[in-house]
């Protein structure tokens, strides 16, 4: 152990999904879902279980909805293809 720790704070999100079984906490500026044991114990159960392609096309699931989450929330961190390219390619540009 390096003998240092890691900080984070948890904040609840405002405004709580009532379709949404789970509580969504922003822990370090990202996300995570707070679910019973029982819940993950099932999950990492099905993951073992799941052929390849099932297991495929849940991750495909899920990173469609994580872009549809990101896309509702106005895209933040985005920026624009010429702001991106003029610092990939400095100068070289002008």
């Amino acid at each position: 152990m390096s003998g240092t720790v890691d900080r984070m704070t948890a904040q609840a999100a405002d405004q709580p999904d009532p379709d949404e079984p789970y509580e969504v906490i922003h822990p370090g500026g990202g996300a995570a879902v707070i679910v019973p044991v029982a819940e993950l114990w099932r999950l990492r159960a099905v993951e073992r279980h799941a052929s390849p392609e099932v297991l495929e096309e849940a991750e495909i699931e899920a990173t469609l909805a994580a872009h549809d989450e990101w896309v509702a929330a106005g895209c933040p961190g985005a920026r624009s293809h010429e702001d991106v390219m003029a610092e990939l390619l400095g100068n070289a540009l002008s």
